[in-house]
């Protein structure tokens, strides 16, 4: 199936799995790209050195496309984007607007730039200031997501910018597939359908947690950063939700202090970062130090298979996903079934003219 997307990043098929972090390693992306679809490989958990072995893996196990999600706002950021370019990556996505001056330079290189958005504004900035393309996420989406739902944010984007859209939350098969191109869309990127599959090294008992969950287990809260983040309700959402401000500082802290024992940061880099998160709103010091250390939450399930310590980001399709295939099974499934829709539409629309 050709689409735009398909034409600019030069896959197989118009589906996109997105850079999550923790769980969007060399083993996942490469299945990902060897599939057919786009797979986007997460570097904000990585050093920089750790970045370039990262894609060499990927190199080592595919010749498809694939990209890798940078954040925009990083220290570093300069020197990620000269290691992509230098390894030669197709494709650069950013979960915060780019500079114009970094998508320039990306551009120049020939790197394919295509950031996330949650808003009709916000890709209508980033369009003007040269982005190939443009994923956006509807508030179904996992992790931080906004209010406004994929079909009526959607096809305001699509009327709104004159790049390919790619289309995200609540997808997770060929009729979804077939929805989002008949809104415009050049096809739809994925996450938590991608974590549930056996390409994912998600450990097996946090698997087995998604998919127990209904729709109703996934939540949206602010409690654990201060901004709406969706994902799966556990003792540990609730209990930041419940906590009093000294308990719930007293546990951030204890948290931070691990966090930095993984991350090498300073508590005044930390509490840095966990600023530059706030994104304009007020939070509490707690909240400041739990977005410093919301990588060291998301590790926690994604890495070391505590579910019951960590936070469990997810798009609302969880509670719908009941199986766990391989990323090759999961394309094919989808492709067929949107061929099968498309066609059936097709004859339809035949017999009714006839």
């Amino acid at each position: 199936m050709e689409t735009a997307l398909t034409r600019l990043v030069g896959v197989r098929h118009p589906i996109v799995q997105t850079g999550m972090g923790w769980v969007a390693g060399p083993r996942l992306v490469s299945a990902t790209a060897n599939a057919g679809a786009l797979g986007i490989l997460a570097s904000a958990t990585m050093t920089p050195d750790r970045l370039r072995a990262a894609i060499r893996e990927i190199r080592s196990r595919t010749d498809a496309p694939f990209g890798v999600n940078l954040r925009a706002d990083a220290s570093d950021a300069g020197d990620r984007v000269r290691i992509m370019i230098e390894e030669g990556v197709r494709v650069a996505s950013f979960a915060l607007a780019p500079s114009p001056e970094l998508i320039a330079e990306l551009k120049e290189a020939g790197v394919v730039v295509i950031p996330s958005v949650g808003a009709r504004r916000h890709a209508e900035k980033v369009a003007a200031w040269g982005a190939d393309a443009v994923i956006v996420q509807g508030g179904e989406g996992g992790g931080h997501t906004g209010e406004v739902a994929t079909t009526v944010l959607l096809p305001q984007v699509v009327d709104a910018v004159r790049i390919p859209v790619v289309a995200a939350g609540g997808f997770f098969d060929g009729r979804g597939l077939v929805a989002a191109l008949a809104y415009g869309a050049a096809g739809v990127a994925m996450g938590t359908r991608f974590l549930l599959t056996s390409d994912s090294t998600v450990p097996d008992a946090v698997k087995a947690r998604y998919l127990a969950a209904t729709v109703k287990d996934v939540t949206v809260t602010t409690a654990v950063d201060g901004l709406p983040h969706r994902m799966l309700r556990t003792d540990l959402v609730n209990s930041l939700e419940n906590s009093g401000r000294t308990r719930t500082l007293m546990r951030a802290v204890r948290r931070a202090a691990g966090f930095r024992k993984l991350s090498g940061l300073t508590w005044r880099q930390m509490v840095r970062e966990g600023l530059a998160l706030r994104h304009g709103k007020e939070l509490s010091w707690s909240q400041v130090l739990l977005a410093a250390n919301t990588p060291m939450l998301l590790k926690s399930a994604m890495v070391d298979g505590r579910w019951d310590l960590g936070v469990m980001a997810s798009g609302q399709v969880a509670g719908v996903i009941e199986d766990l295939p391989s990323c090759a099974e999961l394309v094919n499934r989808m492709m067929a079934q949107a061929a099968e829709i498309v066609g059936a539409l097709s004859a339809g629309g035949a017999s009714m003219r006839a």
